[in-house]
């Protein structure tokens, strides 16, 4: 009798490979519920929970009842890993939430106003000395939706390629933000 014909598939490619699946749907789903959380969204946050929970349940369920297969081990860890990054990727094409952005620039910072503001973005500005050199700056503070920062960084770059750019989560805004789109 050959080992082919002995060799348990159900055991040694099948079940890790369903624990696999599982881990990888368990951690993407409690990676967004830990984002949800962070953005406030409280009533997402728990289905995503529970939904998180019970397919880890069926997973480690599956691990306690084979504790003497190895490859099911290796396949939770495998799945874990992977399932982290698929949620971070998942989750940065989601851009759920606001951010704020801080652009600095040496340059006259009214035809970046301007072009923000025609692009439909309100801005906060003011001048200020910049680092070391106490070179004069202007400071342009937005708060846009997350989706649209690819858009507000194009606008930057146009007006200034080497202006210095950071982005903020920012967790509420007391007034909605109205997206240029739906002009």
């Amino acid at each position: 009798m050959s080992i082919l014909a002995t060799f348990n598939y159900f055991d040694y490619l099948i079940l890790p490979f369903m624990i696999f699946l599982a881990r990888i749907c368990d951690v993407t789903i409690g990676t967004l519920r830990i984002v949800m959380i962070s953005k406030g969204q409280k009533h997402l946050a728990p289905i995503l929970g529970f939904f998180e929970v019970l397919i880890w349940l069926i997973a480690i369920g599956r691990i306690m009842q084979n504790l003497d297969n190895w490859v099911c081990y290796i396949f939770y860890a495998a799945g874990f890993a992977t399932g982290n990054y698929i949620g971070m990727l998942l989750e940065e094409r989601l851009a759920v939430g606001i951010s704020q952005i801080q652009i600095i620039t040496g340059k006259d910072a009214s035809i970046l106003i301007q072009a923000l503001k025609n692009a439909g973005y309100g801005t906060t500005y003011h001048p200020a000395e910049g680092g070391a050199s106490g070179k004069l700056v202007n400071i342009v503070y937005s708060i846009v939706k997350r989706s649209d920062l690819d858009k507000v960084t194009d606008i930057v770059k146009a007006h200034d390629p080497e202006a210095f750019y950071s982005f903020a989560d920012v967790r509420f805004v007391n007034k909605d933000l109205i997206s240029p789109l739906a002009k």
